[in-house]
């Protein structure tokens, strides 16, 4: 474990150097990873971890999209894919990574099959912190660890196959073995993670329902449709306010402050652009400061987990989500995107 320094704040990390593949191979030799849902983070995690040589299969319902996506993605049916229970009788590591809400649906069924020596591994802290609205109480004679990767599965897939990582978060809940933390950290390298840094439950849900809702995911786009707004009420045409709000963004100067930073970024742009930033930052900083702070308390209090669980338990969830994720996708500004992204070199 290395200690580094970020911004004056000490902190342990866990990098591939110190915690090698092959390393990790071993810590997991006798092990069979059980990868429980195959939606949103299973397919990353669990084909990661088959290419890295890790024994996995996976758990799913039959008959459902899923249950073809794994098929097609080369797991057998009856050899390295099966029923969910089937899967977690198989299992010594239980990945749970089903969406919440389909973790409190699952947990009854689940449970009796997390037996002595087992680990319970999650990908969020969500189930963990909030047991008392999601009922998910590990047995006492188990490991219950957690590793998050900062992104999507599809992001952690695709970085793995251009042989970079996605940075994880990892934490301990329980260490009834006494090798949980070995386990922990050999799972994250096994799933590509660039490198490790430590948490705990706790932390990890409410530092990752805060980021979801506001930097990147709620607050961006609140923020791109304002400015886009305002350009398009004074006259801007929609390719012209598209440019200027997402376009530019993501194609030219995210990949600078990716890169080197927000100071590199800016060294980068003209001295005007450069003046005028370093002015209105504090505006934009001061306005939204209290909106996330909101956020923040909101997410403590348990209101946000509960209004996810309240809206995500409900029968039709699926097809009203859908129907916002439409009205969202058929806007003029992301219509607009749409055209925009045709017209990139690469498309042409």
């Amino acid at each position: 474990m290395a200690k580094m320094n970020f911004g004056g704040v000490t902190e342990n990390v866990i990098t591939r150097e110190e915690f090698p593949l092959e390393k990790a191979r071993e810590t997991l030799k006798n092990e069979t990873i059980a990868v429980i849902g195959y939606g949103v983070q299973g397919p990353g995690q669990a084909l990661n971890l088959r290419d890295n040589g890790f024994n996995v299969i996976i758990g799913q319902r039959k008959g459902g999209k899923t249950w073809d996506k794994a098929v097609a993605d080369g797991w057998v049916p009856g050899e390295t894919l099966f029923e969910i229970e089937e899967a977690a009788s198989r299992g010594t590591i239980i990945q749970y990574l089903l969406s919440d809400a389909a973790q409190i649906e699952i947990w009854p069924k689940l449970r009796p099959y997390l037996t002595k020596g087992k680990a319970l591994y999650f990908s969020h802290g969500f189930g963990i912190t909030f047991s008392d609205r999601t009922g998910i109480i590990p047995p006492a004679d188990i490991d219950v660890i957690l590793v998050a990767p900062k992104g999507s599965g599809t992001s952690l897939r695709r970085m793995f196959l251009e042989g970079r990582g996605l940075n994880s978060s990892y934490a301990i809940y329980q260490d009834a073995t006494g090798n949980a933390k070995d386990r922990t950290i050999a799972l994250g390298i096994g799933v590509g993670s660039g490198y490790l840094f430590e948490t705990d439950f706790k932390r990890e849900v409410y530092s990752d329902l805060t980021g979801e809702r506001g930097t990147l995911m709620g607050a961006i786009q609140g923020i791109l449709l304002a400015q886009y707004e305002v350009l398009r009420e004074n006259g801007h045409t929609p390719s012209e306010a598209f440019n200027e709000t997402v376009e530019e963004l993501t194609q030219s100067l995210m990949p600078l402050f990716a890169e080197k930073g927000m100071d590199w970024m800016y060294a980068n742009c003209s001295t005007t652009a450069q003046r005028g930033a370093l002015d209105w930052m504090t505006p934009f900083h001061d306005a939204t400061k209290p909106v996330f702070a909101k956020l923040y308390a909101e997410v403590a209090s348990g209101n946000e987990a509960q209004r996810s669980i309240d809206s995500n338990s409900q029968p039709d969830y699926r097809e009203k989500l859908e129907e916002e994720l439409k009205a969202l996708r058929e806007s003029e500004m992301w219509r607009t995107g749409a055209v925009v992204r045709k017209l990139r070199p690469e498309n042409n």
